[in-house]
């Protein structure tokens, strides 16, 4: 054969979905095979079939034949062995021949995860045996079952295996695979497996194992092993492939290299010969809805639809409606889509019955007057004018998307209510890919090349923090970036590696509300893997669309249990209160939003959106709705003109009057996708569904599409099917409709859509109205829902603080679950206690119902005996100062505590033992036991009771430490910790800033360098952050570091995108040693500065100080001690902890310890 015409086709090949693994990217791998002259090519990822949609488009836009397979994992025995060191896995390659085949390698990968995970997803060979058909079986690489015997000297094992699977697949689907990577080991089996082939007839099949596209990959590849493997390049134990060879080898490079057995070449061919499988796309495959009673689904739905209408429009409904309606249900019934309400309706339906707080709408989906009328949707697309085409349009076939929010809490039940429906193996949660984004992949190759931190990350600041940011973009738009690639060899390194790398996968998890429903098992469709015990499918969102399948985003929304729960607390004074039934045009709730007053409202607390309510000054729900479309980047930019149009109607200017009523609602901006709509409507006579496909076309970006649509937009089109008048022959002068075009298409792209932003509007303006009529009942229920976030706890608690609502500390009488409300007060939840279980509470409140409150800390734990009541459970209750309504300290307590446990136990064995004497009870005995008498003891300080509380709660409950020095932090904190942290961090990125603060939590680690180094968690007034402290700084500072302390860290912000801002400090010290001005109380260079105690140490560490330290906290007073340390030659005044009292007996001590001369009082 000519060598011109000879072929070969990649059969054993892993993209980037082998994740960390696979270099070969989908798109460029096509250009590759085509630039080759290869025909086809195959995708077979290790364990996975993530990729395979994707592929297979990739390759069928290619004009390059695709082959569908998957390099599985064979367990050594079962895969239900689970050994460690014993049970491991082979590889074997598997390719589909036909939908059969498919839908039993889909079956094989989907068990390997569900049954057979065990480091991996194994499958066996009994699996294999029931699901082999329509399949190609190559014996695999190195660590295939065949190569892995003959390397172990066991040829007849390796014969048996061969004979096993080639009559297990049939004659001609099964083939022995051989490579050459020029690795020692595949050298040696190489023979030995063509002698297998000549034995036993089973052909032989040349692969390359190619993992990158091209030679030079090969460090490309090295270096997504060490992101993989957590090692840098400069390891020693890093996991190398031995070869730059597993590349995608072009058709001279195979034949020469197998040159001795052509025919295995060749054989690649005549395999793709036989892989014919073709997916789905766009046929629906909706589970089966029954209506009950065994009504026809149809009149159910059409039911249901003038039911509700009523119900929502009263008994008059005017006609335009009613049309609306007709006109939807029509659409629906066509287009095939009426089992799919029905499905959701259902879903909802039950939430709503069993109390689970439902949202108004998520999405297009609120545009439909139908989802309105049966409940799926709770805002009126009527009033404000929401288009059904939108969600559904009748011009394009495509699956609707209602995503719909529920409490978050109780959001499992809905998901429980459908597995139980339509069967747990129907159901399936959705696969998400984290990608490597353009600073996320700079940091990950920095680190593996082994570069400085700081260098790595200072460049991956320079990358600008913008929507769909690239390496690419930032070149462009960064030019110290750019300077830095050109001239700095390390940095051109870098962003080489990360370029190739960027987009790429990182790693598989599951979609935050994404939930698939199939009307057959869901393994006949798409592979399943698992991730922290869920079934989840291998393809994402939009590929389970795009074969036709149901999906649904099941949300759970705090927000919604927080209106839920206020509502109830509002019913315990108000019984006939509803959020459903408050005004949308409430006065006193837009001027509370007008005048910066949102904190806690949904949407709108933010610094950007507070400015932006002051600016504009709200009106209505339409402002809400307005404000939120446009807080965003790119509409952002619109916000100046919307607020002057706002303040100035007269200056507002329409190209042609047909837009004023179109815009007047947005002060004479495109605010909206539906407005762009309308636009092509009523401007240019375009159907709602053509108007739409406009819309989707500038949203993408698709010019060829735009310019055609321009054409009818200006001129009108008669093509059958798409006829419209356009704008000329409306009145609408060329220039100017041409100009309407223009402006639309600018932004499009960034538009938002109205029916979404309506039902985030209804939902921030419920919450601010609770707040404005309600604060307390509105706040107890935001506190109890931010309970897993310390920082919004405190962010909360402060704006408590404004409103005027004290915030009371738990109490074992008063205290609920979550916060309460106590008159004009909150009480603190006992939930947000450590080692005090929900079950434990919940007995501790029923308990206090039924038989009244406790008396003390002895009657507590003896009511509370037999419940799920331990000793870390009531320690953590006292040291919250649950028990303070009673007479003894908390020192008392928890001292007493051993022995009232003792007391109880021996109290509850007794009257399990039958040992109550009658008559001692009649006389006494029985009072005596039920109480006990706690030895009243000195209170803990302060500081000690506040540490005790942020240690079970993560809150100071009675005080703060910083509660001192209000006045101190006026004058020398520049920023808050709240502000650094919140939602406009990033804007502080690299800024010098001084903090006032407490140390919370300290941890040192030994740099690479030898010296040490200090991650403090710090707290405010209004969060915590974590603070870096390094080796040079700390050795500075040390004596300032200290947990507990109160100190002054001055610094710079580093901010990241994925992660908290993080302060670098400069320098460190305490807030004792200044006054109440902010000025310095002594000059801790100059001994003779103020009176005090003066002592001379050798070092701040070692026995020496620890003795110092010890002794002063036992003679602890008020007059300052002022320490100079040899080693480092500093002068430090002491934290206030170690002041002591001048005492004879001190001084002795001391003098002992340090020797006289270097202890002096002044």
């Amino acid at each position: 054969m000519a060598t011109e015409h000879r072929q070969f086709t990649h059969l054993h090949l892993h993209t980037e979905y082998s994740l960390l693994d696979g270099a070969c990217r989908i798109e460029p791998l096509m250009e590759r095979v085509k630039e080759l002259g290869q025909t086809a090519v195959a995708i077979t990822d290790h364990g996975v079939m993530y990729g395979c949609v994707d592929f297979y488009k990739a390759a069928k836009k290619a004009g390059i034949k695709p082959i569908i397979g998957c390099e599985v994992y064979v367990a050594s025995r079962t895969r239900f062995d689970k050994v460690n060191r014993i049970d491991g896995s082979y590889h074997l390659v598997l390719l589909c021949k036909n939908e059969t085949g498919y839908k039993n390698l889909i079956k094989l990968v989907s068990a390997g995860f569900i049954d057979g995970f065990y480091n991996k997803p194994r499958i066996d060979h009994a699996l294999l045996e029931e699901h082999h058909e329509g399949l190609i079986c190559l014996s695999a690489c190195l660590a295939g079952e065949i190569p892995q015997a003959l390397l172990a000297g066991d040829y007849e094992k390796a014969k048996a295996t061969a004979q096993y699977y080639e009559d297990l697949f049939g004659k001609g689907n099964y083939y022995i695979e051989i490579q050459d990577h020029r690795l020692p080991e595949q050298r040696r089996v190489l023979p030995m497996l063509v002698q297998l082939s000549q034995e036993t007839g089973i052909p032989l099949v040349a692969t390359n194992d190619a993992h990158y596209l091209r030679k030079e990959d090969s460090r490309m590849q090295h270096i997504l092993i060490c992101i993989q493997t957590n090692k840098t390049v400069n390891d020693d134990d890093v996991l190398e492939f031995g070869t730059d060879e597993f590349y995608v080898k072009s058709t001279d490079e195979m034949y020469a290299l197998f040159s001795a057995w052509p025919e295995a070449c060749e054989n690649t061919n005549r395999i793709a010969g036989q892989c014919n499988f073709d997916f789905e796309f766009g046929v629906t495959k909706l589970p089966y809805f029954k209506a009950p009673d065994g009504e026809d689904n149809r009149n159910y739905f059409i039911r249901l639809c003038k039911e509700g209408l009523h119900r929502r429009y009263g008994q008059e409904v005017p006609d335009e409606v009613r049309q609306r309606l007709d006109y939807e249900i029509g659409v629906i019934d066509r287009m095939g889509y009426i089992n799919y309400y029905l499905i959701v309706y259902d879903f909802i339906n039950y939430a709503r019955q069993r109390g689970i707080p439902v949202g108004p709408g998520r999405g297009s989906g609120a545009g439909s007057l139908a989802a309105y009328c049966i409940g799926i949707t709770d805002i009126d697309p009527i009033r404000y004018q929401l288009l059904f085409e939108r969600f559904l349009n009748p011009e394009r076939v495509s699956m609707p998307d209602f995503d719909v929010d529920f409490c978050y809490e109780r959001r499992g039940e809905v998901i429980d209510y459908v597995i139980h429906k339509y069967g747990a193996d129907h159901v399936a949660q959705i696969v998400t890919f984290g990608t490597m984004a353009a600073r996320a992949v700079i940091r990950d190759v920095g680190r593996v090349l082994d570069m400085p931190y700081q260098q790595v990350d200072a460049v991956a600041k320079l990358v600008p923090m913008e929507l769909k940011m690239t390496l690419q973009k930032a070149l462009k738009a960064s030019k110290e970036l750019a300077r830095q690639y050109e001239q700095d060899p390390s940095v051109h390194e870098l962003i080489d590696m990360a370029l190739k790398l960027e987009g790429m996968p990182r790693h598989a998890s599951t979609h935050a509300a994404g939930v698939v429903i199939t009307r057959e098992a869901a393994d006949e469709y798409v592979p399943l893997s698992t991730n922290d015990g869920n079934i989840v499918t291998q393809f994402p969102m939009t590929t389970i669309e795009e074969l036709g399948l149901l999906k649904m985003d099941f949300l759970g929304l705090r927000t919604l249990t927080v209106i839920h729960d206020a509502e109830q607390m509002v019913r315990k004074t108000e019984p006939g209160f509803s959020v459903a039934g408050i005004s949308y045009e409430d006065a006193a709730v837009f001027e509370m939003l007008n005048a910066g007053e949102t904190e806690g409202v949904f949407q709108m607390e933010s610094g950007g959106m507070t400015q932006t309510a002051v600016n504009l000054q709200l009106e209505s729900l339409e402002d809400i709705i307005a404000i939120i479309s446009l807080y965003r980047p790119g509409p952002m930019d619109s916000i100046p003109t919307y607020i002057a149009n706002r303040h100035n109607p007269q200056n507002i200017r329409y190209k042609t009057p047909q837009l004023a009523h179109i815009l007047d609602v947005t002060n004479g901006c495109i605010v909206y996708q539906e407005q762009v709509m309308q636009i092509c409507r009523e401007l240019a006579g375009f159907s709602y569904g053509q108007a739409d496909l406009v819309r989707r076309a500038m949203s993408k970006k698709k010019q060829a599409v735009m310019d055609a649509e321009r054409r009818h937009f200006v001129y009108g089109s008669t093509e059958p099917g798409r006829e419209c008048p356009g704008c000329v022959n409306n009145g609408i002068s060329a220039e100017v409709a041409n100009s309407i075009y223009d402006e639309m298409s600018s932004f499009a792209s960034y538009a938002f859509n109205k029916s979404h932003a309506a039902c985030y509007a209804v939902v921030a303006y419920q919450t601010a109205y609770l707040k404005c009529h309600y604060p307390c009942q509105f706040m107890a229920a935001l506190l109890t829902s931010v309970l897993d976030n310390t920082n919004k706890v405190i962010q909360y608690t402060a704006e408590c603080s404004r409103l005027g609502i004290r915030l009371l500390a738990p109490d074992i009488n008063e205290s609920d679950v979550g916060f309460t409300v106590q008159g004009g007060d909150i009480r603190f939840g006992l939930l947000a206690l450590k080692n005090v279980g929900r079950n434990l509470i919940e007995a501790v409140v029923r308990a206090r119902t039924l038989n009244g409150p406790y008396q003390g800390l002895y009657d507590f734990c003896k009511r509370m005996h037999g419940t799920e009541i331990n000793r870390r459970a009531v320690e953590s209750l006292v040291k919250a100062g649950a028990f303070d309504s009673f007479a003894p300290s908390r020192r008392a307590s928890l001292e007493a505590l051993e022995g009232i446990l003792k007391s109880v136990e021996n109290d509850a064995r007794r009257n399990l033992d039958g040992q109550m004497d009658l008559f001692g009870a009649f006389s006494g005995a029985e009072t005596q036991r039920q109480s006990y008498t706690i030895p009243e003891k000195e209170e803990y300080p302060v500081d000690s009771l506040l540490q005790m509380e942020k240690e079970v709660s993560g809150l100071y409950l009675s005080g703060h430490p910083l509660d001192q020095y209000r006045e101190e932090i006026e004058h020398l904190a520049s920023h808050k910790v709240s502000q650094l942290t919140g939602e406009d961090a990033r804007r502080h990125d690299g800024e010098q800033v001084v903090i006032v603060c407490s140390i919370v939590r300290i941890k040192t680690i030994n740099t690479r360098s030898g010296g040490m180094m200090a991650f403090l968690t710090v707290e405010d007034l209004t969060g915590t952050m974590e603070v870096l402290v390094f080796p040079k700084t700390l050795q500075a500072c040390a004596v300032s570091v200290r947990e507990n302390a109160a100190v002054v860290i001055r610094g710079r912000v580093s901010y990241k995108e994925d992660e908290a801002s993080k302060l670098l400090a400069d320098h460190i010290s305490l807030v004792d040693e200044y006054g109440k001005d902010g000025r310095r109380k002594v000059d801790i260079s100059n001994k003779n500065a103020k009176d005090g105690l003066w002592l001379k140490l050798p070092s701040m560490s070692g026995d020496t100080f620890s003795e110092v330290e010890n002794l002063l906290e036992i003679f602890e007073g008020d007059f300052p001690v002022y320490m100079h340390f040899e080693d480092t030659g500093k002068t430090v005044l002491a934290p206030r902890r170690m002041w002591c009292v001048k005492h004879e007996l001190l001084l002795e001590e001391l003098g002992r310890i340090l020797g006289g001369k270097n202890v002096k009082v002044r």
